[in-house]
């Protein structure tokens, strides 16, 4: 199986069912293999009094609370149902990020197929074990941690019941500059925990995740919007359909070209090589009978003869026929 790339809708259907099929449709076109939502109930989740991140009240240009701005934005479970059906009918597969247990439930009833932990739940050991109790693939953003942070969490999925479990590195911040990315984070997760790593990206441009797929990143998420001028939290720092195409057809051309770790000439190659690598000629005319030595040789492009990497081999043995300038030299 190829890196996994998943449309980060989130939030950016801005409350309408009608948008979120969209965006199910264009993720679709767009060659993602899931695209992604977010599904809470806003009561369970935050207190009322929370403020908007600076990022969302720039977005927004509002002042109102997280707790409003989120109500505003909640897509009930008949709704998920709605696009969950679509997502089957079109051919994507549907996924949602719980925010809480009781949306989990309905997420695992309604057949998620992996559980999408986004990087806010790093450190909720209550919830993170009630998600490793399901027993199914689970994917964890790791924004906003440390190694030791990532590690707590590892533990309490698997104290749960969790077994499958991947990783993506992930700076939580939006958009993220290029020099807050660092890349280098997902070889130190891979070492320190054993298990799949992928990344979350937050950058405005693709360069960055298809980066990551050249560093051995498993999954790819990437914010995915209609337009980045609508109005709403996240849009401004997700991609549109066109530039997410282009960073699909660049992933699955960096797949095709990692191949495999060994080294050998392609077919290709071999048949270039007949008339470009270098062969062992002769300098001068050199007599039958003559013992050869360097100054009687040279090399050059030539479709006949021994190989330019057989000259200590070839120095010093007896000429067994004449040869003439440029001929090839036999053994």
């Amino acid at each position: 199986m190829g890196v996994y790339i998943i449309a980060e809708a989130g939030v950016n259907h801005n409350g309408s069912v009608e948008i979120a099929k969209k965006l199910c449709l264009a993720a679709k076109e767009a060659g993602a293999d899931a695209v992604k939502f977010q599904t809470w109930v806003t009561e369970k989740i935050i207190t009322k009094t929370v403020k908007q991140a600076d990022y969302q009240s720039q977005n927004t240009g509002s002042e109102q609370s997280q707790f409003d701005m989120l109500k505003e934005l909640e897509l009930s479970y008949d709704d998920f149902r709605e696009i969950k059906g679509y997502c089957d009918e079109i051919g994507i597969c549907f996924a949602s990020t719980a925010d809480e247990p009781d949306s989990l439930d309905f997420l695992v009833e309604l057949g998620i197929p992996f559980i999408k932990i986004g990087s806010g739940e790093i450190g909720n050991l209550p919830f993170l074990r009630y998600i490793g109790s399901k027993k199914m693939p689970v994917i964890l953003s790791t924004g906003m941690s440390t190694l030791a942070d990532v590690e707590e969490s590892l533990r309490a999925l698997r104290q749960g019941g969790a077994k499958d479990i991947s990783l993506l590195h992930c700076t939580t911040s939006y958009p993220c500059p290029y020099d807050k990315v660092n890349l280098n984070a997902m070889d130190t997760l891979r070492r320190a925990f054993g298990v799949e790593v992928g990344y979350s990206d937050h950058t405005m441009g693709i360069e960055v995740p298809i980066a990551a797929v050249a560093r051995n990143a498993t999954i790819i998420e990437k914010h995915f919007t209609l337009d980045r001028s609508m109005e709403g939290p996240d849009h401004l720092a997700s991609t549109e359909p066109n530039d997410f195409k282009k960073m699909v057809d660049s992933i699955r051309n960096i797949e095709k070209a990692l191949g495999s770790e060994t080294k050998q000439p392609t077919d290709e190659e071999i048949e270039i090589s007949q008339v470009v690598l270098k062969r062992i000629v002769a300098r001068r005319v050199i007599p039958e009978g003559k013992v050869i030595d360097e100054q009687d040789l040279i090399v050059k492009r030539n479709d006949l003869g021994i190989p330019a990497k057989f000259w200590d081999l070839v120095v010093g043995t007896t000429a067994r026929k004449n040869y003439e300038i440029d001929e090839a030299v036999e053994f």
